[in-house]
């Protein structure tokens, strides 16, 4: 195994697959916001709808800016897209679904 690079927001793994600190950072905050904000039906739509945005918008940001770019900040590979958009679609998909269930209930 390979010694982390000295200033560097990314180790090595044995199969030599990068992980960014970042990115798992992100991660992390966006389960956090999930357990705070998933208390109330009104939060927890705003959740999964503005998350599954975001998530579509990281898909789409990994699928242009792809390899070893400058551009590339946060290192996202083939895997980190495919997840990014089933997050993305499964979120907004819930977001949208559970207002309109609020909505259909209201009446």
């Amino acid at each position: 195994m390979r010694a982390p690079r000295t200033g560097s927001l990314q180790t090595q793994l044995p199969d030599d697959e990068r992980v960014s600190v970042l990115h798992n950072v992100v991660h992390l905050l966006f389960g956090i916001a999930g357990l705070a904000l998933g208390r109330s039906r009104a939060t927890a739509k705003s959740y999964l709808t503005w998350g599954g945005a975001i998530y579509l918008v990281l898909f789409v940001y990994g699928v242009i800016f792809t390899g070893d770019t400058g551009a590339n900040f946060v290192p996202v590979n083939v895997a980190d897209n495919f997840l990014h958009l089933i997050l993305g679609v499964g979120m907004l998909v819930l977001g949208l679904a559970l207002g309109r269930r609020a909505a259909l209930g209201r009446r």
